[in-house]
């Protein structure tokens, strides 16, 4: 699953962050790291997680101890002002998730045009000979010298399919 590896890659990034050098207390340092994560402005979403989720907008510790203006209109409410604030927060919580995900393939499909832009088309008409790319599946153990080639083949294209791939077979028709 692509989101949870992204996820996950983001985690770890953020654990290196706030570790000590040991690197032993990262169990301890999880709930930090969440905390940030949970509570920092996303870029594809253009919300804070922890408001998609919960509804309301984050109270940071220093802001209990240090009194900030929000805080302070928000203790100034009655019961039914601050009653009828959270049901009108609610009701706004879904057009702001529809919103965030309306966002979010924005910003996908400006991320999907600008790579294809680096992207060169090619095509290969049948009976052409072409290389392979040899592909590691580990990267970290390579195989081969230092000048070891880089692709397999030569190749022969033996037919084309309309979504940009093609069958290859030996130069000897195997």
């Amino acid at each position: 699953n692509g989101l949870a590896e992204t996820f996950n890659k983001t985690l770890c990034n953020l654990l290196k962050k706030v570790v000590s050098m040991s690197k032993r207390d990262w169990n301890e340092r999880m709930e930090e790291a969440l905390w940030a994560y949970r509570t920092t402005y996303r870029t594809p979403t253009q919300e804070i997680p922890y408001s998609l989720a919960f509804v309301v907008e984050t109270v940071l510790p220093l802001e209990c101890q240090i009194p900030s203006l929000r805080l302070a209109i928000q203790e100034g409410l009655t019961e039914e002002e601050n009653a009828r604030l959270c049901l009108d927060k609610l009701e706004a919580l879904d057009e702001k998730r529809l919103e965030a995900q309306q966002n979010l393939k924005y910003y996908q499909a400006r991320l999907s045009r600008t790579f294809n832009k680096k992207v060169r088309l090619r095509c290969f008409q049948v009976g052409v000979q072409v290389l392979a790319v040899r592909i590691f599946i580990i990267t970290s153990h390579k195989s081969g010298e230092k000048f070891t080639s880089k692709w397999n083949g030569p190749y022969v294209v033996q037919e084309t399919y309309p979504n940009g791939a093609y069958k290859l077979v030996d130069v000897d028709g195997l």
